[in-house]
């Protein structure tokens, strides 16, 4: 959504001014400000100048938040928080920005006393609320995707795509297979986030960002199984694991039992009316066309190669020993595939 929003703000004439730990040219109405946002000795004196909007993308804890969030907002007209919709609690009916949230509901004590995403998400929006002046706006994106991130549930790219383009079994959820989702791409999240930025109607407001459309993730399956297929000459195989077995693959369980293991269905009306809800281009397509482009160049985070060693446990595979590059990514491997258990 970043690189998105950015080169968008750009085009319609706004200056725009990036933080980066890395180092980027800058160009026409952007400016590439190099250091570690993290560090107040290089936020603190770009806060102390004012500026139109800030739009905020990192994640904090909710403690350096309420810290921080003083000085957001003393230095704009317009404070844009990226939140998630994952803070929204279950729901059978659509939701809407006003719809119950985890934080207020969760009768999990154990949860409720971290600090996991969901929760610190809902949190540091009560710091806004609570805030003296109403010059934020809340932003709410849920699952989006583009030809650098496809998701399946709560795997990413380099734990589904990664094993099917090496010609290995998907291990993936039968539980979380067939629940709904909302599946948005990455620049109409950023074209609706742009239209948003510098609007006055948006502030004190809140904004889930999302398509209206839902669908299981067996048919987000579907429809990568079928341009892989394509560009394969066979159709990938699929292994489908209990909620156990699936487990252990997988260690983000509270992202799967408060958000993944619901169906998430928005009412995204308030947006929409905004930027028409034909802007947003439909799953099947995007995915397709994003699934496409990442093929034609495939380039992947790190892999993860105990759980590769797991899941070719459960489909009776063995990778390549010239995929995992160093020794110690090898060594790992051969031991959690054959010898822990």
């Amino acid at each position: 959504m970043g690189k998105h929003m950015v080169k968008l703000l750009a085009e319609r004439g706004n200056k725009v001014s990036v933080t980066t730990r890395s180092v980027h040219k800058s160009t026409t109405n952007i400016e590439y400000l190099q250091g570690n946002a993290r560090d107040s000795g290089f936020i603190d004196p770009l806060l102390a100048k004012k500026w139109d909007a800030i739009v905020d993308f990192m994640v904090y804890s909710t403690s350096d938040f309420e810290h921080r969030a003083p000085k957001l907002l003393s230095a704009t007209e317009q404070y844009i928080f990226l939140s998630s919709a994952r803070v929204y609690a279950n729901s059978e009916k659509p939701l809407t920005e006003e719809s119950p949230l985890l934080l207020d509901t969760s009768d999990d004590i154990e949860f409720s006393a971290t600090d996991e995403y969901s929760l610190a998400k809902a949190r540091q929006e009560n710091i806004l609320r609570g805030a003296k002046t109403k010059n934020w706006t809340i932003i709410r994106p849920y699952i989006t995707y583009s030809d650098e991130r496809l998701q399946l549930g709560v795997l990413e790219k380099e734990y589904w795509l990664y094993r099917a383009l090496k010609g290995r079994t998907i291990v993936f959820s039968k539980d979380i297979a067939t629940k709904l989702t909302t599946m948005s791409h990455g620049l109409d999240v950023a074209s609706a986030m742009t239209e948003l930025t510098g609007n006055p109607v948006a502030l004190g407001e809140v904004y889930h960002i999302t398509q209206n459309q839902a669908v299981t993730w067996n048919e987000v399956l579907n429809v990568y199984l079928n341009v892989l297929e394509k560009h394969l000459g066979i159709r990938p195989k699929v292994l489908f694991l209990d909620s156990f077995d699936f487990s252990r693959i997988n260690q983000s369980r509270y992202q799967i039992k408060y958000d993944r293991l619901y169906n998430r269905v928005f009412n995204s009306s308030k947006i929409h009316n905004i930027v028409g809800a034909e802007s947003f281009r439909s799953f099947e397509q995007g995915l397709t066309d994003c699934l496409e482009q990442f093929i034609k160049n495939p380039e992947y985070l790190m892999i993860d190669w105990r759980a590769e060693a797991v899941k070719d446990r459960f489909t009776g595979e063995v990778a390549k020993l010239t995929e995992p590059l160093s020794w110690k990514q090898k060594i790992k491997y051969l031991l959690y595939r054959f010898i822990k258990h």
